[in-house]
């Protein structure tokens, strides 16, 4: 399972970052892959007991990184953290497959929740850099953050929210849409759209991101 999550994260990082030329200069030299590499070392004592060692191991990984990843967040294998300075992952943190977190990433708490605390990322997400998701509430698969948006609450499946606090500007239509496993959402080739087509699901998505809107304040 180790190997194959390795694998799943060097995948991850050539498919996500065009600089990435071949596997061992992933693994030489990417901050990310290193920090993922600690986290599934620390998370295997944590698992057996072992929290004291698990700790120590996670705070030596930060200092070789930068990155901090609790021992007890759960992430799964085919998650591209790039360049990574600064990113901190919480103990009740979730990161499914197809994640993409660049530097400066919180996935944290507000100081005022007790159990689960910190967020769950669902598949293809994008993380932009600074981006502050804090809280133990669902960020929905194909979600997309804005560089330094403060996410205080829920985000629904396929929607962009930029903004301190973070709103949705956008919600996709994922039945036209390609869900990549590697975080990234890709536009199918299709036929041009008529006028009232267009007009029609611009309608849909604004209808939708006024319902998100209006759930969240309730």
């Amino acid at each position: 399972m180790w190997f194959k999550n390795l694998a799943k994260d060097v995948k991850a990082a050539k498919q996500n970052d065009p600089a990435a030329r071949n596997t061992l200069e992933i693994l030489l030299t990417y901050s990310g892959v290193h920090a993922l590499i600690w986290y599934r070392i620390a998370r295997f004592f944590h698992k057996i007991k072992l929290k004291l060692i698990a700790r120590m191991i996670s705070q030596f990984a930060r200092f070789l990184t930068g990155i901090e990843i609790h021992p007890a967040a759960k992430i799964e294998g085919g998650i591209f953290i790039d360049h990574g300075m600064g990113v901190v992952i919480g103990e009740t943190a979730e990161v499914h497959k197809g994640t993409v977190i660049y530097q400066g990433v919180t996935l944290g708490g507000t100081g005022k929740e007790h159990g689960k605390r910190h967020p769950t990322i669902m598949e293809n997400v994008t993380l932009s850099a600074g981006a502050k998701v804090l809280g133990g509430f669902t960020v929905g698969k194909g979600a997309k953050i804005g560089a330094g948006a403060v996410v205080l609450h829920e985000v629904p499946p396929y929607a962009t929210v930029v903004g301190v606090p973070a709103r949705i500007v956008r919600i996709r239509t994922p039945e036209h849409e390609d869900e990549s496993t590697t975080g990234v959402i890709v536009t199918k080739e299709h036929k041009p759209l008529s006028k009232e087509e267009h007009e029609r699901r611009e309608e849909l998505a604004k209808a939708a991101a006024k319902q998100a809107e209006e759930n969240r304040k309730k």
